[in-house]
């Protein structure tokens, strides 16, 4: 009997533990994996404000800058948007006291916005966050500062997933945040074959996390798969390895 050919399925994740764990995941779901990160860090040196209300984590990396830089948080409300980033804070030795239902901005803005009105909120991610976060939690009466931890920027030699995707050779595509749509466009146009690639994404199965990242995809003009209810990296994994399998191409 012939053995199937194994679906090619592009991951987006930073270049550390986090596309290790995705090409494992993939692996196990008997797909072929194409690591391409679309994500790279670079620290500020920044570290949170330690005399707020609140203060807002959204993600493991700038959890774990914000203890290497001795940050405490002293009597502030720690709020974490998702299990992930949870988990980096209590790991860390840190007490979290606020994970929203929906792992999102607007979902924390919902889950705070009853009982913010006069707080200091201190916002401490990425330079790409979104306005959605900031600008929610002022329109409930919060006082709110940001604090850049870090910058995502596109590593210069990503950009295999785009050429499968141009040769029609991508059966399907993790995009994790609108910043991994953006990047991946951006790595086709640096190759001339951003029109291309777009194209081969439509005969693929392409998944976000998120209907910002949906939206972002689709305003590119990438029709979107999948859009797992859980916010997470295994859920949309394991969503689009299924919705891709029964269309694989031989």
């Amino acid at each position: 009997m012939r053995e199937e050919p194994r679906l090619r399925v592009a991951a987006f994740r930073p270049d550390d533990e986090r596309l290790t764990a995705a090409v494992e995941l993939l692996d196990s779901l008997g797909a072929d994996p194409v690591p391409d990160p679309m994500l790279a860090v670079e620290p500020t040196d920044g570290a949170p404000r330690s005399d707020a209300d609140y203060v807002v984590l959204t993600s493991k990396t700038g959890v774990e800058l914000a203890a290497d830089a001795g940050w405490s948080p002293g009597g502030a409300t720690v709020c974490a948007i998702g299990d992930a980033t949870a988990a980096a804070l209590r790991e860390a030795g840190y007490t979290v006291d606020v994970v929203p239902e929906e792992f999102s901005s607007s979902g924390l803005v919902r889950r705070l916005e009853a009982e913010v009105a006069g707080a200091r909120i201190e916002v401490a991610r990425s330079d790409h966050g979104s306005v959605v976060l900031t600008d929610g939690l002022e329109a409930a009466g919060a006082y709110v500062h940001e604090t850049v931890l870090y910058r995502l920027v596109r590593p210069p030699e990503s950009g295999e997933s785009a050429e499968l995707a141009a040769a029609g050779e991508l059966d399907a595509a993790l995009f994790t945040s609108s910043l991994t749509v953006r990047h991946f466009l951006a790595a086709a146009e640096e190759r001339g074959i951003r029109e291309d690639a777009v194209a081969g994404l439509r005969d693929a199965t392409v998944g976000t996390i998120g209907k910002p990242t949906k939206e972002t995809a689709e305003n590119a003009g990438i029709a979107v798969d999948v859009v797992p209810d859980r916010a997470d990296f295994e859920a949309l994994a394991c969503e689009v390895v299924e919705a891709a399998a029964p269309t694989h191409r031989e």
